[in-house]
């Protein structure tokens, strides 16, 4: 009989451990990881303390982004889309535009922007209308050189580099006038064949420097973005194959529709051939002439980055450069002040009316000078001698000599063009009236 509780002991001692462990024993196994855990990082500080290294902190994994044909076809979706505009310089190799040792202050106006409400196409607006509607990622407006209004959205932020698109047509244009007052364009009349001797025999044989900056050359091209068999999308092609020379000799086979300045259409084209141009002239890449000359003399924050055709190649002289929100507004003040900088004269005087003013072209008036907009001062008089430079999505700089304002507008709206909904041109006119 004495035989069952003994029969039983063997089994309890089958069961696990784990089962039967009292709060004592977890106490104690508790005090023992934690001392053993305390002892690691106290040998692991000193080992990092003998070394002099510091702990290392989790890598930070690159934004997702698009690609640049989604980009131009207008199919990304709004994340993907702004993500993809802050990271262009991972869509191309690229060339650095250097800043100096010296930067160009931006106070605090004491008089902040407030007050802006407006009509555009029969409907009244506000800020905070345009900012949302226009899908606004960065917005800065100097009045006389101070900071009126400055703000960041879609998790951009003041170190944010964004895309210019064509905006950086208008600093491309600006640098043939560097060109002219250095010495190395003798005139803006020039034959381009006598810098580009490829493009002799071709449609540009008899187009002057001044055709291509009007858009004037006669020769023919296709700009529409969303179509594959465009002009456009054909350079934009040779640029992802990533062959040297391909989007010059590409520019030799085009036709001609007109004899140069008779008829004006808007060419992408047009500007690279202006880069190509400036390049055989100075000698020197692209963007190392613009770091030297304004970059770093008028002394923009932050290092810019510009697309290249090609490895080590040439400047895209048409889109690709990408450059914090405030040093887009530095060099509308480089611009509005006529490229005085200190008492270096940096552009021709007279350069700056002459290139922001709109042409006559084949007997019309078009508002487009020297790969500047004119807006339409007719229906808004504060417009009287402002221009402005305009990229696809909706990026901009606007410069109104008379009020001394710049406005710099970022936007990430959802096709190339034709999706604004306010119209910047009235957004532009009513900041000047209220900062009037």
């Amino acid at each position: 009989m004495s035989r069952g509780p003994r029969a039983r002991g063997p089994q309890r001692e089958s069961v696990p451990w784990s089962n039967h462990v009292t709060k004592l024993d977890e106490l104690i196994q508790w005090t023992v990881v934690v001392s053993t855990g305390i002892a690691l990082s106290v040998g692991l500080a000193a080992a990092q303390a003998a070394t002099g290294s510091a702990p290392r902190e989790p890598a930070q994994q690159p934004e997702e982004i698009g690609t640049v044909r989604q980009v131009y076809d207008g199919t990304l979706y709004p994340g993907i889309q702004v993500q993809t505009f802050r990271n262009i310089d991972r869509l191309f190799p690229t060339r650095t535009v250097r800043r100096g040792t010296h930067v160009y202050p931006l106070p605090r106006s004491t008089a902040p922007l407030k007050g802006v409400e407006f009509t555009s196409t029969g409907k009244k607006y506000d800020l905070y209308d345009y900012m949302s509607l226009n899908r606004v990622s960065g917005l800065l407006i100097l009045k006389d050189g101070k900071v009126a209004f400055e703000r960041y959205e879609l998790g951009n932020n003041e170190t944010t580099r964004w895309m210019s698109m064509s905006v950086v047509k208008s600093i491309t244009s600006t640098l043939v006038g560097v060109a002219i007052k250095d010495g190395y364009i003798k005139s803006i009349d020039d034959p381009v064949t006598g810098y580009l001797p490829k493009l002799s025999g071709s449609a540009y044989e008899g187009v002057t420097i001044r055709n291509l900056l009007q858009m004037a050359s006669g020769v023919k091209w296709n700009e529409t973005y969303t179509n594959p068999a465009s002009d456009r999308r054909r350079m934009l092609e040779l640029q992802l194959s990533g062959k040297p020379g391909s989007i010059l000799q590409f520019m030799s086979t085009l036709g001609r529709t007109s004899e140069p300045g008779t008829i004006w259409n808007y060419n992408t084209g047009e500007t690279h051939v202006v880069g190509e141009l400036i390049h055989a002239a100075v000698k020197r890449p692209v963007a190392q002439y613009l770091s030297e000359r304004i970059w770093s003399k008028f002394g923009m924050e932050s290092d810019a980055t510009w697309w290249l055709e090609s490895p080590d190649g040439q400047e895209i002289g048409g889109s690709g450069l990408s450059a914090t929100l405030r040093d887009y507004g530095r060099f509308g003040l480089f611009v509005m002040n006529h490229g005085l900088v200190g008492e270096e004269q940096i552009l021709p005087e007279g350069w700056v009316t002459e290139a922001g003013a709109s042409k006559m072209i084949g007997g019309k008036k078009v508002d487009y000078g020297y790969m500047w907009w004119v807006p339409d001062a007719s229906t808004n008089p504060v417009h009287e001698g402002s221009f402005f430079a305009s990229g696809i999505f909706g990026q901009s700089i606007y410069i109104n000599p008379a009020a001394n304002v710049v406005i710099v507008v970022w936007s990430a709206r959802p096709k190339p063009t034709g999706t604004d909904t306010i119209n910047d041109e009235d957004f532009y006119a009513a900041v000047v009236k209220a900062l009037h």
